[in-house]
């Protein structure tokens, strides 16, 4: 269902609802739009998300919920972690160099926000950049526009409760899992976490040597937690590549934090696991090193 944009700011000249989405058109520019940045923040009532250009704004942009993002060209699904999700996109502009080096950093990138959870590039293609977000809850949003540098800006209430939680990311070096804090909605704390987790750390955290280890694993499926064990499946594909620190190394510690949970059982996206009885921790054998 599509989100009801609250309203437009003065800026925005015309605003049209086309197709499903929010297309604005502005006057024609000689110059091609260029993006420069993305950011989030999050603020009383809501999460702000901005992109940046420089030179002037897009001749359109549009926002749009959607149920799954779908790349330009590719027409396959981009991998996004939340529970709803909003297509981005802008008409003549660009996000690359003459060289196609990437401008605005990361095409791909996490959020320690309420809603926001994560951005990533849905496409760069014949004047079209495109960018799927990924989100905790679907809730109103509006979107305007701002000048000196330009901007386009979607404000996303975030009218529900948070409670911190952890996620455990490896550490460069030691390769020990390290515990960092993320904001979930209850009461569906454990799938909360585990969201936050395979969306990655964010930017400061991986400049500060944490990362990711996702041993071929796209998602996951199938939480459950019964009698002290909590049980998940890996989707995607599952692979330790031979490495003793894989991606249980990190699920085990994120769902352990909960006190309903004493043992954790991963299965592989076939939903095989070594040990799929008992009380006791299991890994399937994909993530033997």
């Amino acid at each position: 269902m599509i989100k009801r944009i609250r309203y437009l700011l003065p800026l925005v000249l015309t605003g049209l609802l086309v197709g499903g989405a929010l297309a604005v058109p502005a006057a024609a520019q000689p110059d091609t739009p260029l993006l420069v940045d993305i950011r989030a923040a999050s603020h009383e009532t809501y999460d702000r998300l901005v992109f940046e250009f420089s030179g002037p704004l897009p001749a359109e942009y549009g926002v749009t919920s959607v149920p799954e993002v779908i790349g330009d060209a590719s027409g396959e699904p981009v991998p996004l972690v939340g529970n709803a999700f909003l297509a981005v996109r802008f008409a003549m502009a660009t996000g690359h160099d003459d060289s196609g080096t990437i401008t605005y950093g990361p095409p791909r990138r996490a959020y320690p926000l309420p809603d926001i959870i994560e951005v990533a590039n849905a496409g760069d293609f014949e004047g079209v950049l495109s960018f799927g977000v990924g989100l905790a809850a679907q809730t109103p949003f509006r979107v305007f526009t701002l000048t000196s540098p330009s901007r386009v800006v979607i404000d996303l209430e975030t009218p529900f409760r948070t409670v911190p939680v952890q996620d455990y990311f490896i550490q460069n070096g030691t390769l020990l899992p390290q515990a960092v804090s993320r904001p979930v909605i209850p009461p569906a704390v454990a799938r909360g976490a585990l969201q936050r987790l395979f969306a990655g750390p964010t930017q400061a955290e991986l400049a500060a040597g944490l990362h990711f280890v996702g041993s071929d694993a796209t998602g996951f499926t199938g939480l459950s937690i019964v009698d002290g064990v909590a049980r998940v499946q890996l989707t995607g594909g599952c692979n330790s590549h031979g490495a003793t620190t894989t991606i249980a190394t990190e699920i085990m510690p994120t769902l352990k934090q909960f006190p309903s949970v004493q043992w954790v059982k991963i299965y592989d996206p076939s939903g095989q696991t070594e040990e799929p009885a008992g009380n006791s921790d299991s890994i399937p054998f994909c993530l033997e090193p």
